[in-house]
Order: structure tokens, then sequence, then C-alpha cells
């Protein structure tokens, strides 16, 4: 949804904020990663279908703020002030 709005309202983002949202897909991606690695260590039916989901949501919203930083455009950094 967000992806949608960046899209037809040409958003700009920070570079610091870039950064910011590339690090949590980064995190996000690690931990879905690791918790999918858990599922083999499970036992429990219902316990092993919690962490599966947990696993889609986490590589969900990091497909959506990838989607969000691929239609958004990064403004110039500002040129430091000397003083």
């Amino acid at each position: 949804m967000i992806s949608n709005c960046a899209a037809s309202q040409g958003i700009e983002i920070s570079p610091r904020f870039r950064s910011t949202i590339e690090e949590r897909i980064a995190r996000l991606e690690k931990d879905a990663a690791e918790d999918e690695a858990q599922v083999a260590h499970l036992i429990d039916g219902d316990h092993i279908r919690r962490q599966m989901r947990l696993v889609a949501m986490e590589r969900s919203e990091a497909l959506r703020m990838r989607l969000f930083l691929d239609s958004s455009q990064t403004r110039p950094a500002r040129p430091l002030i000397s003083i």
C-alpha cells in the first residue's frame, strides 16, 4: 500500500532514512532465516504453524519496505555548513 502512495506522490526520503530502512530490511531477513531454522527443532504442530507464520510476516514486511524504497527517491544530502 505504501509503495503505491510513494509512486503516485513522488516521495523523497533522506539518505539517513533510506539507510535506516535498509538496515531494518536486513534485520528482518536475518531474523526470518533464523526463525525458519528453528522449525526443525519444534515438535508441536501448532508451534510450527505459528513459527512459520512469524517467518512469513517478517519476509512480507521486508518485501513491503523494499517496494517502498524502490518507488521512492533519495534526496541529495545537504552540504555541510562550515562555521
